[in-house]
């Protein structure tokens, strides 16, 4: 509770607006009494990180009863190392539309090396889907659309301050805090635990 305490004072809680929720990029039940936004970069080490070690814990421990709500943002990084990062994202962003999102990040980030390297982003994800859901991802990852989405995603992280993935937000009621130390499981469950 000390610890929880600690943190909340030394986060400024951000106040306004609900975040906007794409609901094919979301896990859970939207009137969750909490709701975490997190910003990633397919080709962050970091965020391949979260995404397979402590996201899998945060789903089994809160996601299962209804307690939280988990969305996603894409906010590819704007730097040379990450070649491929928007066209990963364009690919997530059309998954999203025909129901497959999570196969897609999944596989995005477990192969994250592997495809980050050779540039083959589209067998990738392609090795995910039926030859049905291939056609529609790939008409749509040209739609302007996907990139406008990918494009408001990340406008709304700059808005919000991001400069480094993954960036989590917890959302309690009114109260938005940023939260520090993303890989520390125990720090977020004492923060959660400790606003219920």
């Amino acid at each position: 509770m000390k610890l929880c305490a600690l943190l909340l004072a030394a986060v400024i809680p951000c106040l306004g607006q609900p975040l906007p929720a794409d609901k094919d990029k979301a896990f859970g039940n939207p009137s969750a009494a909490f709701r975490l936004d997190i910003f990633s970069d397919f080709e962050c080490p970091a965020c391949r990180e979260y995404h397979m070690q402590i996201l899998p814990q945060v789903e089994k421990d809160y996601g299962a009863g209804g307690k939280i709500y988990i969305v996603s943002h894409e906010f590819p990084l704007n730097i040379p190392a990450h070649k491929h990062n928007r066209e990963a994202a364009a690919y997530a962003t059309a998954a999203a539309r025909v129901g497959k999102y999570e196969a897609v990040a999944d596989r995005l980030f477990l192969t994250q090396v592997e495809w980050a390297a050779s540039g083959k982003v589209w067998e990738t994800v392609a090795a995910v889907l039926t030859p049905a859901e291939q056609k529609k991802v790939l008409a749509l990852s040209k739609d302007p659309s996907v990139m406008a989405e990918v494009q408001s995603d990340y406008d709304l992280g700059m808005r919000l301050g991001v400069n480094s993935t993954p960036s989590l937000f917890l959302t309690h009621g009114m109260r938005r805090f940023p939260l520090p130390n993303f890989n520390n499981y125990t720090l977020f469950r004492s923060m959660v635990d400790g606003l219920k």
